[in-house]
């Protein structure tokens, strides 16, 4: 992108970095490595990311839109929905309702927006099942995308996340390496040219056995998948009382 010196950060844990540890006690993740990669070819680059952990679609727009819009940045990376998604109960078609209005608002304030699909969860148990309802919510995005120019990191296509590395333990939210990816991906489509390539393929690694991964499915499932279920269906978020991790727009350290 030409003349960008401002980028703006909104959405849940999978923007503000879950689970990509950072040095001073905050995740760094997807967009904070994606804001390093960039900030070199731009003077005067900024960047503010207003995403936290466990926030639903309606919660991003009510809270942190306004704050993005305030800003007035070149550049917005809305990412918002998955939460509600995993949620029994959910429509697809009535949260693609309010994903628009936020878009469009978005766009009326001036900023470009790029915009990312849900993944593909067909490599992981129980949320497999999820499949039709997350295409369904992308098949929406991308018609929004569309509408309104937006740029988009399909992260549905993104076949280098199917390796079970590319996440943490709790398989809900990627590894630094995943997040690296995710960035070079990002770069890309916005047109920068990258000393990586986010497709890289993984070196070859020893399997488990049947047996050994089942049982490791079962405590997975156990300890990460139910009580993340549980918090949803009874509206308790992880981030409930946090701040944003960089709420202004400030320059990118060289670090």
């Amino acid at each position: 992108m030409q003349d960008l010196n401002s980028f703006v950060a909104i959405g849940d844990s999978f923007t503000e970095g879950m689970d990509d540890p950072g040095p001073d006690g905050h995740f760094l993740g997807w967009a904070d490595r994606f804001a390093a990669l960039i900030s070199p070819h731009h003077s005067g680059f900024r960047y503010a990311n207003l995403a936290i952990r466990g926030k639903t679609l309606h919660e991003i727009v009510e809270e942190q839109l306004p704050l993005a819009a305030a800003l007035k940045p070149n550049l917005v990376a809305f990412c918002a929905g998955g939460n509600d998604i995993l949620t029994p109960g959910t429509d697809p078609d009535a949260l693609a309702e309010i994903y628009e209005i936020a878009v469009a608002d978005l766009r009326a304030a001036g900023s470009e927006v790029i915009v990312f699909t849900g993944f593909d969860t067909k490599t992981t148990p129980l949320l497999r099942s999820l499949r039709g309802k997350i295409a369904i919510y992308n098949t929406h995005l991308w018609s929004v995308a569309d509408r309104y120019h937006c740029h988009v990191v399909d992260l549905w296509a993104m076949s280098v996340l199917h390796d079970p590395r590319a996440w943490s333990e709790d398989r809900l939210h990627l590894s630094p390496e995943g997040h690296h990816r995710v960035a070079l991906r990002t770069a890309e489509v916005l047109g920068y040219q990258t000393e990586e390539a986010w497709d890289t393929p993984w070196p070859p690694s020893e399997e488990s056995d049947w047996m050994t991964q089942r049982r490791r499915d079962l405590r997975w499932a156990r300890e990460h998948v139910m009580p993340f279920v549980g918090r949803l269906v009874r509206g308790e978020s992880t981030g409930d009382g946090l701040a944003p991790k960089r709420p202004e727009l400030l320059p990118v350290s060289a670090d």
